[in-house]
């Protein structure tokens, strides 16, 4: 290569150099983008920008006890575990560890959102203790708490509902701060990982099932199923219902994962094109779109914490015995 290049002209060499810069700077635009997607997934790194980050350790349980490795660099340093696809597997055979504890982002997120709601809901109860007259920001947490008992649990669930608001408060306002996080800067949307939200459907399916088999006995539970047809009709009716039970909590998972990454893509894909053209006429009109984006995923954070909680309400007031659910109404 080297004789090569000292036969070639002036000329010639620029005409090499250029031709090899040509997909060296595709590949860094494609590269732009990777690393922009990368923001909607987790990991064991939370960048704060030009602050630095915060590397998050490795915990996981295997054959030969616990390990911990404070980040990445020193679980590659270790030679006994490697990463294959952002996940640490053992370096001779490729197998992940029995049991992976490891903090990711989102963990560290999700503590950070349940510390952030114990805090704030203490301190408002304080206040309670001194005043009866909520001010400022009390009063703006208690219009949101009369709001999700008369407007969105009462009138689909009634008094069960009622029982049941510390469930329904704690769900509507850990999705509605998790959903906000995402909106500031650094922050990132644990309820755009389908994991989070999957965990978020299972609590709920868990517990409208116990409700109804509470209110309705075994009994009734299982004739629920049979959607009070002819038992002729059963072996139709009964998987139908099954396969109903489990298509609420899916749709409560899918409709908030779907949502909160649709926004976030698009607000990548908007600044995205800065770096795409490079044009300085492209970027007020990236940003523009991209901050009206954003100003609209603020709208939709309240909106998916409230349809969360109020379809949970809903199907657990659906299979309320008959008396109840008029009550409801």
């Amino acid at each position: 290569m080297i004789f090569i290049e000292q036969n070639l002209s002036v000329g010639q060499q620029d005409t090499l150099a250029g031709t090899v810069a040509q997909p060296i700077a595709a590949e860094h635009k494609g590269d732009v983008f990777s690393e922009m997607i990368k923001e909607l997934h987790n990991g064991q790194e939370w960048t704060f920008g030009p602050f630095g980050s915060l590397h998050l350790p490795y915990i996981f349980y295997d054959a030969d006890g616990f390990h911990y490795y404070a980040n990445t660099e020193v679980l590659e340093q270790s030679h006994e575990y490697v990463l294959k696809e952002e996940k640490p597997v053992h370096a001779s055979d490729g197998l992940p560890p029995k049991l992976d504890l490891s903090i990711s982002r989102n963990v560290a997120i999700l503590w950070l959102v349940g510390a952030v709601l114990l805090v704030m809901f203490t301190l408002t109860a304080k206040k309670y203790r001194s005043s009866l007259i909520p001010k400022g920001f009390t009063n703006l947490l208690e219009t949101l708490v009369v709001f999700v008992r008369d407007e969105i649990v009462v009138p689909t669930s009634g008094e069960v509902g009622r029982m049941l608001m510390p469930f329904f408060l704690t769900l509507f306002f850990f999705i509605l701060l998790s959903n906000l996080l995402g909106l500031i800067p650094f922050g990132h949307t644990v309820t755009g990982d389908v994991s989070v939200t999957a965990g978020l459907a299972l609590i709920a399916f868990i517990l409208i099932q116990i409700i109804h088999i509470r209110k309705n006995g075994v009994g009734g539970y299982l004739n629920h199923l049979t959607g009070g047809v002819h038992w002729l009709m059963w072996p139709i009716m009964i998987p139908v219902e099954i396969l109903g039970l489990f298509t609420k909590p899916f749709a409560l998972c899918i409709r908030l994962f779907a949502n909160m990454t649709a926004g976030h893509v698009v607000i990548l894909s908007l600044i995205g094109l800065i770096f795409f053209f490079k044009s300085i006429f492209v970027a007020p009109l990236s940003i523009g779109f991209a901050l009206f984006i954003d100003v609209l995923e603020l709208l939709v954070a309240f909106i998916q914490a409230y349809i969360f909680t109020m379809l949970t309400s809903l199907f657990i007031g659906m299979g309320l015995p008959h008396e109840h659910a008029h009550a409801s109404h």
